[in-house]
């Protein structure tokens, strides 16, 4: 099971520090503002990166081939209690009907009319998509892959990580001052996480107005670099980089005086 790295972080933006304490041991460290970025994406990355790769070991379980809920379910149930984020894990069948542990059983909804489901369907794996979970309605980020048994898929194993949750273990890993930010966007400028949970899968637009939006479409265009904008009056400043595994953007911002 995938484990949260412990490590430094602070991020100086402008002309400002953002200090970190180092866990465990309650003392401050100052790093460059490249280093926190890497370190904020790195930890998000390994956290659904694990979830992944336990996936893929349980899909090639006996129990997982069987394509059996009770086979597989005790395997899937402690899966789900070894995820700091209180993820819904979720055993998907070829019709798109689907167990999951937070109902203990099958549920009444289909996953067929999900975005990703043709992608599982067809053997592939999922990774980072955005939906509003049908078991929990919690935010939801997906991550699953199949299980495929003489060249068929049979089945699927999913994760529902609550993008509020995983917002919160990170912001357990930094201590940021009040007028700083982090947050991740995808490439439609989703908000995939935040700092603050109201603004979590909202659009750029959506939380500033359409010409914001369209700024952000801009800079994202680059890798990497430094972004000013304004936000309900506010000047920001941030720094940002992509995640090649997600696709996504990450941000670390802070208002200037």
């Amino acid at each position: 099971m995938s484990r949260f790295i412990s490590i430094l972080m602070s991020a100086a933006l402008a002309l400002c520090l953002l200090t970190v304490r180092a866990e465990g041991k309650g003392v401050s460290v100052k790093l460059e503002p490249e280093v926190a970025l890497g370190a904020f994406t790195g930890l998000v990355e390994d956290h659904l990166a694990g979830i992944l790769r336990t996936e893929k070991a349980i899909a090639v379980s006996k129990e997982a081939k069987s394509a059996k809920w009770d086979e597989v379910k005790p395997l899937l149930d402690r899966f789900s209690q070894d995820l700091p984020t209180n993820a819904t894990v979720w055993f998907m069948m070829p019709d798109g009907s689907y167990y999951s542990t937070a109902k203990g059983g099958l549920a009444e909804q289909s996953l067929r009319d999900r975005a990703y489901f043709p992608k599982l369907a067809a053997g592939k794996e999922v990774l980072g998509e955005l939906v509003i979970s049908k078991s929990t309605g919690q935010r939801s980020i997906i991550v699953a892959v199949p299980v495929v048994a003489s060249g068929k898929v049979i089945a699927a194993v999913g994760v529902s990580v609550d993008a509020v949750k995983l917002a919160e273990l990170v912001e357990s890993r930094m201590t940021l001052p009040d007028n700083a930010y982090f947050y991740a966007l995808d490439a439609k400028t989703k908000v995939t996480l935040h700092r603050y949970q109201a603004r979590t899968f909202k659009t750029v637009s959506e939380i500033g107005n359409e010409s914001l939006g369209d700024a952000f479409k801009k800079v994202m265009g680059k890798d990497r670099g430094v972004f000013n904008y304004s936000l309900d009056g506010k000047k920001m400043t941030s720094i940002f980089r992509k995640s090649e595994l997600l696709g996504w953007y990450f941000f670390i911002a802070r208002q200037c005086k």
